[in-house]
């Protein structure tokens, strides 16, 4: 394993506070309990708080400021975080306008996000809870019961944090990721497996020829090991697959999220969206709007997700909203 780090039991905890030191124009960082809290967050306004597991850079901490989050919850490596730090990062960016915890579907994340509600609850805090779990690989995997949360996770927490931004209540911030977790569809595709820095060893095998289709974003087994193909052809399979799970409407308008997996260069990933733009096209979908880089990795996997989400006028123009976050940001 060669991997730029110290001691692996310490990768979580300097990873953030290097993330603190070089954004500290946009959020501040807590160690003991670990959150990552926005800074000069607009008063009165609804606070979406996101996390999971470490490893997925730049999702969670890497979404938190304007526009977006408020505060993110790592665990350690593809581990969730416990209730107390979710707690803790609740009470230090609500005020009063209610919270709203954006959660990817694995079953520690639920779990422990629920256990956090109850507890805020008793703080007199409102909190509602939205799950994402957009991918159409499989429905039950590792370490959910249902379809897994991946890459359309970042697509509800820019809409969602748009909402709250411009001074939506509590209600309809909830209504509007509803909305966008249930539209949003994802697949991935892995090539070669992610290294845990406190196993040392590779997730999983993979012989050179073959591939994950269907990949979870902590290396989990998707709908079958195939033989490696050209990129239109694995870009073809992926949006086949999202297809049979919700079937494109012609005519419709569409954000579409080329992903990589961390380990991915930029130049393949345009090759991937290039594809996925002409096959969509040929169905009568229209992209009006695109995203493609690592978002939501898998350490450094090499791979891509292919995510789509059907839009219309009101999520347009949340997702065109302002934001600035250490991982994205735009003007209007």
């Amino acid at each position: 394993m060669k991997k730029l780090i110290n001691d692996p039991r310490r990768v979580v905890a300097e990873s953030i506070a290097g993330l603190g030191a070089a954004h500290q124009d946009i959020l501040s960082v807590s160690l003991e309990p670990t959150y990552v809290a926005r800074r000069n967050k607009t008063p009165g306004k609804v606070a979406l708080i996101s996390g999971g597991g470490s490893g997925h850079e730049p999702l969670h901490g890497g979404f938190v400021g304007f526009g977006m989050l408020d505060a993110a919850v790592p665990g350690e490596v593809f581990t969730s975080p416990t209730p107390d730090p979710i707690v803790a990062a609740t009470r230090a960016v609500s005020d009063g306008a209610g919270v709203l915890y954006i959660v990817k579907n694995y079953t520690g994340d639920v779990l422990n996000f629920e256990t956090a509600a109850e507890l805020a609850a008793l703080d007199g805090t409102d909190v509602r809870t939205v799950v994402v779990d957009d991918d159409v690989a499989v429905k039950d995997s590792l370490y959910t019961a249902g379809r897994r949360g991946v890459a359309g996770t970042v697509l509800v927490e820019k809409i969602a944090g748009a909402a709250a931004e411009r001074g939506d209540a509590l209600d309809s911030v909830e209504r509007i990721a509803r909305r966008v977790a249930a539209s949003a569809r994802s697949m991935g595709v892995g090539l070669v497996p992610p290294i845990v820095p406190h196993s040392g060893v590779a997730s999983f095998e993979l012989a050179e020829d073959e591939i994950e289709f269907g990949i979870g974003i902590h290396g989990e087994p998707g709908r079958q090991r195939r033989r490696l193909e050209p990129v239109d052809a694995l870009v073809d399979a992926v949006i086949a697959a999202i297809d049979e799970d919700a079937p494109f409407v012609a005519g419709s308008e569409a954000l579409l999220l080329v992903n990589g997996m961390g380990g991915t260069p930029l130049s393949e990933l345009y090759i991937a969206y290039r594809r996925a733009a002409e096959v969509l096209g040929a169905r009568g979908v229209r992209i009006v709007r695109s995203l493609v880089g690592n978002y939501v990795t898998s350490l450094e996997m090499h791979g891509f997700s292919i995510t789509v989400l059907v839009l219309d006028d009101e999520l347009t123009t949340l997702w065109d909203a302002p934001v600035h976050t250490a991982a994205l940001r735009w003007r209007s």
